[in-house]
């Protein structure tokens, strides 16, 4: 076995959060789409596609390290949200929250030293980053704009689209 049961379970509990936060991003996107707001419904059905393959990347990492896979039970999503602000301050603090558990995982490979594991989960110390940078600026520009003018959020996703 590459991985020690105890890493190997915090990786499992990582992967049920990841399959959390896919549907968490689901119901969030669902709450745009009610609002005809597409392309903030787009930008969370890509985010739930991205959190479903970073909880598969955990699944390969822990089959290739001869880990044990037991998936926990999944929480329910949060199923409304008062306003796009509240939807957008959610999967802030989702990005904001799984930093911590990833620096958790990091902190759990360098004390067992366990540089497999360090080299896999840098991936994700980097990712993080971009995802607290995404949902950060995306809560700034919905406060800004207001919930009565959300149409300018939706205009901004495009230029960011035609910038990227």
């Amino acid at each position: 076995m590459l991985i020690s049961p105890e890493l190997a379970g915090a990786i499992n509990a990582q992967i049920g959060r990841e399959f959390g936060a896919q549907m968490q991003y689901l119901s969030i996107a669902a709450h745009f789409n009610q609002r005809h707001l597409t392309l903030l419904s787009k930008l969370f059905l890509e985010q739930a596609d991205e959190e479903k393959a970073h909880a598969l990347k955990f699944v390969q990492y822990l089959l290739d390290t001869q880990g044990e896979l037991r998936i926990p039970a999944i929480e329910a999503p949060q199923p409304t949200f008062a306003n796009a602000e509240a939807a957008a301050q959610a999967a802030l603090k989702w990005e904001t929250d799984v930093t911590g558990q990833i620096t958790a995982l990091m902190n759990l490979a360098v004390a067992q030293q366990d540089y497999l594991a360090q080299g896999f989960l840098q991936w994700y110390i980097d990712e993080q980053l971009e995802e607290v940078l995404k949902m950060s600026r995306l809560l700034d520009v919905i406060r800004r704009s207001g919930e009565k003018n959300l149409l300018m959020v939706e205009a901004y996703l495009v230029h960011l689209e035609e910038a990227g």
